[in-house]
């Protein structure tokens, strides 16, 4: 049974809807009111304020805690500066993804690593001969994410960091509410934002800070459903849904390499031997058989598809999760695993997995819909991600 997160007190006032989810082991919120696109629209439009205390949260620290987490991530950690945020893959020995997160540099010898499934059993089996420490912060850190363009005005009227100073995935201590916090430059919806790490014991201090800061900046609680919608228009992958945990894999064939996912940029090879790199080497040499993409679903060919059964078209009103055949010609080559009409963007797009050979850009594909229980193909041209990129994110 789901157990409350630390901030729970505050997210179940506010959920008129009831609707709540399992997420690692915590309720959570899917919306809060009727539906999710007003919390979407605090996103882009001004800042949305999210749970995330449900990540894993993990701290390394001692005097081989760099040079061991350069040994299992497939980034070179060592490079990291106090004062930093980088975005991590770690891989069995084989080259295949565990998971995608954050690893923070803290202090000199001070990381934080944050994951999406359980992680503090491999960390620690690959700690021997390190003198590293590595405890599970998961329960005793709780965490907020405050995304969209007005979170930096919030964050100004709630905190005293140096927000002009603190860059795209910049980390630094300060003081909220007379509380201590830490404050990254980070997040999970392609737009300007910022999570805040703070003492569970102090969660519903930070809360109330931020909530009432945030009045006068178009803040408002928002739930998974509007993060779904917006991490797809950013091109984020999800771990269990675009790819998956390669040691919950039955086979081989469900799991993924880092340049499979787009996420080769996270790979530093010319280096020292690290877990897998052996095996994306020779990856990088050899190009990957498949890789994900972005897609966009031609609209006009849509609405004439449910044209013909004399029905309006038909889309989720939220983002899907499901795995969708694509096809070049008769032969199906990929499947779409993620997916969100944008309403920014005004485009049906969709993340797939497609073998490399149909995935350079403007290629044209085609995409299977049901309508009335019969399977249709409409086209879909492989585009560039992210679908969408503000300046503000990085500015």
């Amino acid at each position: 049974m789901p157990v409350p997160s630390p901030f729970h007190a505050r997210t179940a006032e506010l959920c008129e809807s009831h609707r709540w989810k399992d997420w690692s082991g915590y309720h959570a919120v899917c919306h809060f009111g009727d539906d999710h696109l007003p919390e979407y629209f605090a996103i882009r439009q001004a800042a949305g304020l999210l749970d995330v205390s449900p990540l894993f949260k993990y701290r390394v620290e001692g005097p081989d805690a760099a040079v061991f987490l350069a040994r299992v991530m497939a980034r070179d950690v060592r490079k990291l500066k106090v004062g930093r945020v980088a975005y991590c893959t770690w891989c069995d020995e084989h080259g295949k993804v565990l998971d995608d997160g954050t690893v923070a540099r803290l202090g000199e010898r001070r990381f934080r690593v944050t994951a999406a499934d359980p992680s503090f059993a491999w960390l620690a089996r690959h700690a021997r001969g390190f003198a590293v420490e590595i405890e599970d912060e998961s329960q005793a850190v709780a965490a907020l994410a405050i995304q969209g363009p007005t979170s930096r005005a919030v964050l100004r009227d709630a905190c005293d960091a140096d927000l002009a100073g603190l860059r795209f995935f910049g980390a630094t201590a300060c003081r909220l509410d007379g509380v201590d916090v830490v404050l990254t430059r980070t997040g999970y919806t392609g737009d300007l934002g910022y999570e805040v790490w703070c003492a569970r014991t102090d969660a519903l201090t930070v809360w109330d800070a931020l909530i009432a800061a945030g009045r006068a900046h178009g803040l408002r609680p928002i739930g998974l459903d509007a993060l779904d919608m917006a991490r797809v228009e950013a091109g984020f992958v999800l771990n269990g849904v675009d790819y998956w945990n390669a040691q919950q894999c039955l086979t081989e064939a469900q799991k993924s390499t880092p340049l499979e996912l787009g996420l080769g940029w996270t790979v530093q090879l010319d280096r020292e031997p690290f877990l897998g790199s052996a095996a994306l080497r020779r990856e990088r040499d050899l190009g990957p058989r498949r890789v994900l993409a972005g897609l966009e679903i031609d609209w006009p060919a849509l609405e004439a598809l449910y044209e013909r059964f004399d029905l309006p078209p038909s889309l989720p009103l939220s983002a899907w999760r499901s795995g969708v055949p694509v096809y070049a010609g008769r032969r199906q080559i990929g499947r779409a695993t993620s997916g969100s009409w944008s309403p920014t963007l005004k485009r049906n797009l969709a993340l797939a997995t497609l073998d490399a050979r149909h995935a350079a850009e403007g290629a044209r594909l085609d995409f299977e819909v049901t309508v009335e229980y019969e399977r249709h193909n409409v086209p879909a041209r492989v585009v560039a991600t992210p679908f969408f990129d503000p300046a503000r994110k990085r500015s």
